[in-house]
This record gives structure tokens, sequence and C-alpha cells, in this order.
């Protein structure tokens, strides 16, 4: 089988073309072509006035070698790749051993726990919060009626952080195993769509999520994994030796229970920061590592899918535009979109009492009035948070504070016209704009809710946005306030075992280990920490 790339049609194309086109750019005939099938498919929006559809296919000839010494300088045309997933370690027939523990329920946390399940190591899975469906009705609590949960949130629970977002399912991790692929392809056996396993953006959305993690869960309980929800993590049991070599010995939970362990996976997400002071307190290795900052905002989405797709807007095959934007500012920070939610709405996203923190979501139709996007900063512990590993931690809680109580003191988001704040006045009234922040939001001036280098940044991107995608910068677009979790602020340093520097059999994971961003790179850490535990576990 060979994969043919770079394969450009016209949007509308009958789907006769495809073959054809296949044949044309092969110099063969159509009995020649045995089979076919699309590997990945995008479009290409750059000229608005012809869209263009680009395919990868996989295909069947009845003589591929002459196909492959024909074109063996092209590097459109390449013998297909083994996608398939192959496991590194497998547990012995009626494993007894010690049983791997991991910490956290989120993308990773479920990845460790289905390869660990799938290779015979019948994982332990601990989670603070509570089962996704119980955990959705207390994120509603919140987005209704401004009543927060700290331990059943946005943030914390299973399925994670992810569960209450776009499901976007790509990344900009390099994957020579096609590991990506393993996580996809287990996302359909649990209920996603399958056109996510071909389309160049796949994405799945909330309420779809919420059905996957839960057949998932059902997965690894199967193969002899066990979950254990409600289960807090108060302490971590390290045993020092005499040569001063450390390593893992057990759990405190909040529960009072003692859990045994000498394999232990920290998948804990980026808002478990009552963990990250345990660990230093602990001696783990942390290190503080850069985020960002900044606000979300709001536009309808049929401005974006003008500016996007011209005269093709709400075409059937382009659903609705995203886009991604940058801007580098003259006082050395540089403004990027985050997280962008075609069709979505904005939500609540704070997990600690007196704060605010917002976020994106869009459900699997993506058909919501507005898109929203953060717009946010980048900043660096060097410059901005020097000292402690924790600073990053203190400087959100700070914003977010500030932000709690500029929306009123109630869990409403305090929120700004974007023509009010390019001109430094608070925002009295809405424009064409709605918000769609839940549970609200306080109309006001947002600079005092973020550092000064923040405001200046984003008051000198807008307008370059402006010109990027026309109506960016419009006067009604709407900001809320603040975006300060788009990534964990430390990284739990490991090497290349993936166990901690300074704690042997400790293995941190994912997005609050600051090894991840986003669903898919942090499943896909997920499977690589899984299998050096396996290795560990058999000696391998």
């Amino acid at each position: 089988m060979l994969r043919l790339t770079e394969l450009k049609l016209p949007l509308d194309h009958p789907p006769e073309a495809l073959p054809a086109a296949i044949c044309a750019r092969l110099e063969i005939e159509r009995d020649a072509l045995l089979e076919f099938a699309i590997a990945r498919r995008a479009n290409d929006a750059r000229r608005k006035s012809a869209i263009l559809m680009v395919y990868s296919v996989d295909i069947t000839l009845a003589d591929e070698a002459a196909i492959l010494a024909r074109f063996h300088d092209d590097r459109h045309v390449q013998p297909t790749p083994d996608t398939e997933y192959h496991f590194v370690a497998q547990a012995p027939d009626n494993h007894a051993g010690s049983r791997p523990v991991v910490v956290g329920a989120g993308p990773c946390g479920l990845f460790v726990g289905l390869i660990l399940a799938q290779m015979g190591f019948r994982p332990i899975i601990l989670d603070r919060g509570k089962v996704v469906r119980q955990r959705t009705k207390d994120t509603w609590g919140l987005w209704r009626r401004g009543v927060l949960n700290p331990e059943s949130n946005v943030q914390f629970g299973e399925g994670g952080a992810g569960t209450f977002s776009d499901g976007k399912l790509y990344s900009q991790i390099k994957d020579p195993r096609f590991l990506g692929r393993k996580v996809l392809t287990e996302f359909v056996k649990a209920g996603a769509p399958p056109e996510i396993l071909t389309e160049a953006h796949p994405h799945i959305g909330t309420f779809r999520l919420v059905t996957m993690v839960e057949s998932l869960r059902k997965t690894i309980e199967a193969l002899g994994g066990e979950y254990r929800f409600e289960h807090r993590v108060e302490d971590i049991d390290i045993e020092i030796g005499a040569d001063g070599a450390r390593h893992v010995r057990g759990l405190h939970l909040h529960t009072g229970d003692y859990l045994e362990a000498d394999h232990i996976v920290l998948a804990v997400g980026h808002s478990a920061r009552d963990t990250f002071h345990m660990l230093h307190d602990r001696g783990v290795h942390i290190e503080a590592k850069p985020f960002s900052l900044g606000l979300r905002i709001e536009h309808p989405q049929s401005w974006i899918d003008k500016a996007r797709f011209g005269t093709f807007a709400g075409h059937p095959d382009l659903g609705a535009a995203a886009y991604t934007l940058s801007h580098h500012c003259s006082n050395g920070r540089t403004v990027y979109s985050f997280c962008m939610c075609p069709g979505g709405t904005v939500v609540a996203a704070t997990s600690e009492i007196g704060r605010v923190v917002t976020n994106g979501m869009s459900q699997y139709s993506r058909n919501e009035r507005n898109a929203n996007s953060g717009i946010v900063v980048g900043i660096t512990p060097e410059r901005d948070y020097p000292g402690s590993p924790l600073a990053g931690i203190a400087l959100q809680r700070h914003w977010e504070s500030l932000a709690y109580v500029a929306g009123g003191s109630t869990y409403a988001a305090p929120g700004q016209r974007v023509g009010d704040f390019l001109a430094g006045q608070p925002s009295d009234a809405l424009g064409e704009v709605m918000p769609s922040y839940r549970p609200g939001i306080h109309l006001t001036d947002l600079a005092p809710c973020l550092p000064d280098f923040v405001v200046e940044a984003l008051r000198e991107a807008l307008p370059a946005f402006g010109r990027q995608i026309p109506g960016y910068d419009h006067p009604d677009a709407m900001l809320t306030g603040v975006e300060t979790r788009t990534s964990s602020p430390v990284r739990i340093t490991r090497g290349k075992d993936f166990q901690s520097l300074n704690t042997a059999r400790l293995f941190p994971a994912g997005e609050g280990a600051g090894y991840a961003g986003g669903i898919l790179s942090a499943a896909v850490d997920g499977i690589k920490v899984a299998e050096a535990v396996a290795r560990s576990l058999t000696g391998g």
C-alpha cells in the first residue's frame, strides 16, 4: 500500500473526482487503482475565491513497486507508514506483583491507565473529583447558580479539564511512532465519530467527551483496572536510603487511608496547586516554567466565517471557521490566540474559592452564536516571577483574585467591549456582541485585572489582528477576564526514564507536570509514561 499526499481538489468536487485525481497524479489507468482510502483531509482557505480540499490517501495498486521506482524522488509518493500501536511489554500471566497507581483521571491519566490495563498490570486510578456525570452537575452548579465545589469542577474530576473544552484532537508534537493514532483509535472505539481519524483538525466537543470517558473507564475496569473517585492525595511517602537515594513507598489520602505503592504516576493536571506545594515540601524536584496570561475574546461566528471563507462561509464541508493569530509587540512580548473555540461559549473554569478564571468550550456541532479564543501574552519565570519554583502559582492566584473582585465577588467575570479596552475606559453597555460567559459578566475596566505589560501588549495586538481578520478589533467585540490556566506554571522534572530526577519510581506526566498541552499531547505523554512504568515493573 502507498500513501499519496498533497492531492488538491476544488471544494465542491464530486466523489469520482478523487480517484480520477489519484490516477492522473500517478499517470495510471483507472483499473490499476484497486482500492483507496482517505488518510487525511484538510482545507486550504488561503484563497477565499478558490478554497481547496487537500487529501492524503492510502492506495492499493496493481504494481506498486513500479510506481515507487518511477516516483522514487517524490516525497508525496511513499509507502504507507505502519500506524499500528505495538505494546512494549506485557505483564506475566496472573501477575501478582505491585499494582501501579495513577493519580489523576484526565486525558493523561486515562491513557496511562488504559495502556497499563491493556498490558495486564491492573492499575489503580485515583481522582480527587467525581465521576464525569456527577462532576458535570457540579460544574453546572457554578455556571447556573454561582456555587463552586472546589473538588468537582472544570479542573477536577473524571476526564480532566479537557472534558469542558472544544475537544480538539490535534497537536504540534512530533509523533514518529503514531501514538496520536492510538489515542484517536481508542476514542473511536469509545464512541467518537470515525472522521476524527481522517480530519486534519478533529474535535469532539464536551457532550461526546463525557460519554467516551465513561466508556474508556469501563474498558479499563474490564481489564482489571480500578478507579477510586473522591480520593485526594494529601501526602507522598518517600523513603531515603543510606546513600541518599529516594524512592516512593506510598500515598496518604485525605480519607485517612494509606495506599502502599512503589510505582506512582502523577497526572494531576495544571491546577493541582496544593499537590505542587506538597511535592515541593517533600523535596521532589520542581522548577518554574513559562505560561501565559490574558483574556477571552468573543465575536459572532458569522464574522469569523466570512473573514476566513468569504463567499463559501457556511459551506457544510468547511464547518465553523477557526483561526490562529500571533503578534510580536514593541515591548518584547508576544500575544497569541489560545484554545480557539468555534461556535462555542466562554465558561467559568476556577477551582478555588474567591477567584475567577475563564476558559472556552464547544460542542461537537460548533453551532453556538459566538466564536471565542484566549488572547494571551507569554510570560517567563526569569523575567516575571523569579525566585521560588511555585512563584507562578502565586502570580496566577493574584490576578484571579482581582478578577473575582472586579466581577462583583459573585463568580461573575469582569467584561469589557474591545473599543473601550483600547480607549482605556470602562464599559457601561453592551454592543452587538452578546457575551456567553456563565454565570454572567460585570461590565468594568479589565486593565486592573492584568499586569501593565500584558494590557499594553494586548492593546497593540488587537488592531494588528484586525488587519489579519477584518472585524477582529471591532469596538463591540467582547473581552472577558481572566485567562490564567493556559498551562502548568511548574515542571516536575523527569529524566529519560520518565521518572522524577530525584525520586525513583515517581513518574510525572501530562500537562500538570509540564510535559503536554491539550488533550492529544497529554494522552500521548500518558502512553509514553505507561510504557516507562511497564519497563520498570518488568525490568525491561
